[in-house]
């Protein structure tokens, strides 16, 4: 039974995460989202309260796993190095023509009529990169990495260059020449080619 109840509730915050990507916060309602999660009224508002709370649940489930992910690198008994690769495998592996959250993200930090929406996802987020710039910041310290290295502007390359592709799919599907929403493609070719650009970037900038 109880997963059963970690299913549908899962399953609850895919099918929301898809419809405020795609109507924003404003667009979309509650009753809407139970209508396409086939569940009642009663289900969604006994697992997340409201629809502010479906919203913040949406950006909760994402970021901690990978936050979770990245302080486990973090803890791990390796090289500053082999850290900063492990943190971009992930990051890139986690980029999925079907995923809608890095639409919603981009949507949402965009807009400024709702601060408290903004600031809360920027904080669930901003652990995920403090996480990044740990890994960037001991290798400093420890001599692994040059010491007169940006590190607020290498994480935001290394974010915006995922975000960019992600966003502006006609855009990137235009000058990388290939169809960057087509799943095959991203997975073989796209990706392959992010992860080798990003390595060979940091390590060209980081390493003595």
């Amino acid at each position: 039974m109880l997963i059963e109840k970690t299913d549908k509730k899962d399953h609850i915050l895919i099918v929301a995460e898809k419809v405020f990507s795609e109507l924003g916060y404003d667009g979309a309602s509650t009753r809407l989202i139970a209508k396409e999660a086939s569940v009642n009224m009663a289900m969604l508002n006994y697992y997340f309260g409201s629809k502010d709370g479906l919203f913040k649940a949406v950006f909760e489930r994402r970021s901690s796993t990978l936050g979770v992910m990245l302080h486990d690198i973090n803890e791990e008994n390796i090289s500053s190095w082999e850290k900063l690769e492990k943190c971009v495998n992930i990051y890139i592996e986690r980029i999925m023509p079907t995923s809608c959250f890095y639409k919603l993200v981009y949507r949402e930090l965009s807009l400024q009529q709702r601060s408290e929406h903004t600031q809360a996802i920027t904080s669930l987020l901003l652990k995920n990169v403090m996480e990044i710039k740990k890994v960037i910041t001991d290798g400093i310290d420890n001599g692994s990495f040059n010491q007169d290295v940006d590190v607020e502007m290498l994480i935001a390359s290394l974010l915006g260059t995922k975000y960019y592709i992600m966003n502006a799919p006609s855009m990137s599907s235009a000058f990388l020449e290939l169809d960057v929403e087509d799943e095959k493609v991203l997975v073989e070719q796209i990706k392959p080619r992010m992860k080798k650009h990003l390595i060979n970037l940091l390590k060209a900038y980081l390493i003595h």
